[in-house]
């Protein structure tokens, strides 16, 4: 049970955006390893069709099983979407999304029952928030935005320019005419971006990360299954399938502490 234990966190999504789930995950479980696992060679998810991000997740899975995994969380709301029933069928460990946590952390911070979602053209599209969101509450006002520019301002570097400001508050005008007291930001890249999202809405809106609520949903499902690493020196992994240097450039920025990252390619197993 000792070697179980001590068996790495899986984190996969379609770039740098998992990082803020990452993050989080090393702020509340400082003793687990993480293998992170970015596909930016082949970002963003969000315009794909379903079977190619089905495609795309299942290839980055196989990957990690390749390696010491206890359980594997989705830092990706596209992916989530797309593939998280899939995955859980194809493995025997633990598998977490980052959907459904970021709508119950939502419900608990919204007054007047109107939500904001943004997030990629395929989250949106999927209707995955609002069936989340009003499976639990079902009286539910919900203004859903896609947000394509995003993720790309994200990629490329620019989140702390005056052009990121520009374009996150031209993209979220359609959301200011609404009464919403809450925005989920529905894709784990716009928390990159938060300080412009904060400046284009409301100050009295209660911005939602799922970050926080995954984490806590991870640590819930490691106790239970008595898989809580005791490790004093957890030695991460960060992997992706493009530019290691400009992964590690955003994951140094995010982290605060330097970060080593291995370059891998990929192999996409057919799907159904």
């Amino acid at each position: 049970m000792q070697q179980t234990r001590d068996r790495a966190i899986g984190i996969l999504d379609s770039g740098v955006g998992g990082l803020t789930v990452a993050r989080e995950v090393m702020r509340q479980l400082p003793r687990e390893t993480i293998y992170y696992v970015g596909d930016t060679k082949r970002c963003p998810y969000g315009p794909r069709s379903k079977e190619e991000v089905r495609k795309f997740t299942m290839g980055i899975v196989r990957f990690l099983m390749n390696h010491p995994i206890k359980a594997i969380l989705i830092a990706c709301n596209t992916a989530t979407a797309a593939a998280l029933d899939l995955v859980r069928e194809q493995v025997d460990i633990p598998v977490l999304g980052v959907i459904d946590p970021g709508a119950r952390a939502a419900i608990k911070a919204t007054k007047n029952k109107t939500i904001g979602v943004i997030g990629t053209q395929g989250t949106i599209q999927s209707g995955a928030y609002e069936q989340a969101l009003r499976k639990i509450h079902p009286d539910l006002t919900i203004h859903s935005l896609a947000c394509p520019a995003f993720v790309p301002l994200v990629e490329s570097g620019y989140r702390h320019t005056a052009l990121a400001d520009d374009i996150v508050a031209d993209t979220l005008s359609p959301l200011r005419n609404t009464s919403m007291d809450t925005l989920i930001l529905g894709c784990t890249h716009y928390p990159l971006l938060a300080d412009s999202i904060r400046k284009a809405v409301s100050e009295s809106v209660s911005i939602i990360s799922s970050a926080e609520e995954t984490a806590v949903e991870l640590s819930t499902i490691l106790q239970h299954q008595q898989l809580l690493s005791d490790q004093h020196s957890p030695k991460h992994r960060f992997f992706t399938t493009g530019s290691t240097e400009s992964f590690s450039k955003i994951a140094e920025d995010w982290f605060g502490f330097p970060v080593k990252v291995e370059q891998v390619e990929l192999y996409f197993p057919s799907v159904g």
